[in-house]
């Protein structure tokens, strides 16, 4: 085995600044739409789908490019990924209509579906040695963790500062310096390796028409109604395609998520850890902007600034988590704490009022969340890598992709649904007559407040759901470490 490349930092520089670019695109344009609706003129109805065609086409598409990310090459289908993500964005930019910006959105969403496995496969074999893994998937793990409330920053300062179109040229800032990587020894040649490279040309149809159902149906019940034949249909096949997809997988020669990758228990329980952070974070972020835009008037630069001691603490707790705990406690008590202080610091921001300040009512529930995001994303995402064969290492990555994703969508919907009724049963119950803007304002308040007892649960279910499944101590050392370290070493020579 030959000695470690030196290099292993410049490409974990290069990986971070990739996934940082993958992340902060989830929610970049959130608090740029107002201003891309005025400029591009299309109607609020049309407005979710600036947003909802990024997340159709990266859910849908995750398994598949999992798998294609083996069939490529690591270097290639990264490579591939950000230049294609970086011209998508381009077109974004300088989008002269909806049709060019949604279509923009949507090439987005296909190359960051390559380029989201594609990162974190080479992070998990690049670094090898147990303490250098631990401060690696730190970093890595900081800005996945912290990516979304970092769009929310990034893209009110772009937007009050200089224009919404800066909110997708950014991303070519980002590519240039990752596109460092282009001369690093980035996962080897990779290519078809033997039978297992085959691809599972079924499963991929089954998982990608399952994914953009369930992704669809949920997003039209975020903004429609759960009655609508758009909403109900889709979700029903969308459930019918994925148990055919498992049926499929159990007896396909060459699965496309072959059962081995999720039945284990440590990795089976960071996958769903992942979906129910992704559902629950959607609660946190989207409804607390809400509040501090709606209720207490923060501008879009403000607002972003008020979590900057989210991202802060997320980042050191993420390096705790890696660092000094994981190796001598495992993702177990990680996975439980995170999710408990992400349900305090919830339940906290529940005293919410019309006229709370930031620094009694929103600060500390800012900051507990944000330690509890550090180890759950410190626990996860090495957790759901550890111990795959190698020809399943990108696979895995796209699985706790999967995981955020479906639960974000259905975050979406659940919480968007719980709120309507919130403001309905609150207006109805105290109107005296047709509702004033301070009811109305009242009603507002009172349907955040019941989002974020709903989130609290979610997150107190997780840590005892989860916390059950996962297995106690250390993760044991990958079954197929040696010979992924090898061929890792052998192609950084």
């Amino acid at each position: 085995m030959t000695e470690a490349d030196p290099r292993r930092w410049l490409i974990l520089l290069v990986i971070c600044v990739a996934q940082l670019m993958v992340v902060l695109d989830a929610t970049i344009m959130n608090l740029a739409l107002p201003s891309a609706q005025e400029d591009l003129e299309f109607s609020l109805a049309n407005r979710q789908w600036v947003v909802t065609a990024y997340a159709l086409a990266f859910g849908s598409l995750l398994l598949f490019c999992g798998r294609l990310v083996l069939l490529f090459g690591l270097k290639r289908s990264f490579l591939v990924g950000l230049v294609g993500f970086a011209g998508a964005s381009a077109v974004g930019g300088a989008a002269t209509s909806f049709e060019m910006l949604v279509g923009a959105r949507v090439g987005q969403g296909v190359f960051a579906a390559l380029l989201a496995p594609a990162t974190l496969t080479l992070l998990s074999t690049t670094f090898t040695d147990p303490k250098e893994k631990g401060k690696a998937f730190g970093a890595f793990g900081a800005v996945a963790a912290s990516g979304a409330g970092l769009g929310l920053i990034i893209g009110g300062a772009l937007t009050s500062g200089f224009s919404w179109r800066w909110c997708m040229y950014v991303n070519l800032l980002f590519a240039a310096v990752a596109l460092i990587g282009a001369g690093l020894p980035l996962g080897g040649k990779g290519g078809p390796q033997g039978p297992r490279a085959r691809l599972d040309i079924p499963g991929v149809v089954l998982v990608s028409s399952a994914m953009f159902c369930v992704v669809y149906g949920f997003s039209n019940a975020a903004n429609e109604d759960w009655s609508t034949p758009e909403t109900w249909g889709f979700l029903v096949a969308g459930v019918v395609l994925l148990i055919a997809f498992a049926g499929w997988q159990a007896r396909a020669a060459h699965p496309l998520l072959p059962p081995r990758v999720v039945l284990d228990r440590n990795r089976g329980g960071a996958y769903l850890t992942m979906l129910l952070v992704g559902a629950g974070v959607f609660g946190f972020f989207l409804f607390l902007i809400y509040y501090m835009q709606t209720t207490l008037d923060y501008s879009a630069i403000t607002s972003g600034v008020a979590l900057l001691p989210m991202v802060v603490l997320t980042a050191v707790a993420v390096n705790i988590g890696n660092i000094k705990i994981m190796p001598k406690y495992g993702p177990k008590p990680l996975v439980i704490a995170g999710l408990t202080l992400n349900a305090l610091g919830t339940a906290w921001l529940t005293n919410v009022d019309v006229d709370s300040s930031y620094a009694t009512a929103l600060l500390g529930p800012i900051l507990i969340f944000g330690f509890g995001m550090g180890f759950i994303f410190a626990a996860a995402l090495q957790t759901g890598t550890t111990g795959v064969q190698p020809q399943d290492a990108g696979i895995a990555s796209a699985s706790i992709q999967v995981g955020q994703q479906l639960g974000g969508s259905i975050g979406t919907a659940l919480l968007n649904t719980i709120a309507a009724s919130a403001i309905t049963d609150y207006v109805t119950e105290h109107a005296q007559g047709p509702p004033t803007e301070e009811l109305l304002q009242l009603a507002a308040v009172d349907s955040y407040v019941t989002v974020f007892w709903w989130c609290a649960g979610l997150f107190a279910a997780g840590a005892v759901i989860c916390g059950l499944l996962i297995r106690s101590g250390p993760l044991p050392a990958p079954a197929y470490g040696e010979k992924a370290a090898d061929t890792t070493e052998k192609a950084h020579s």
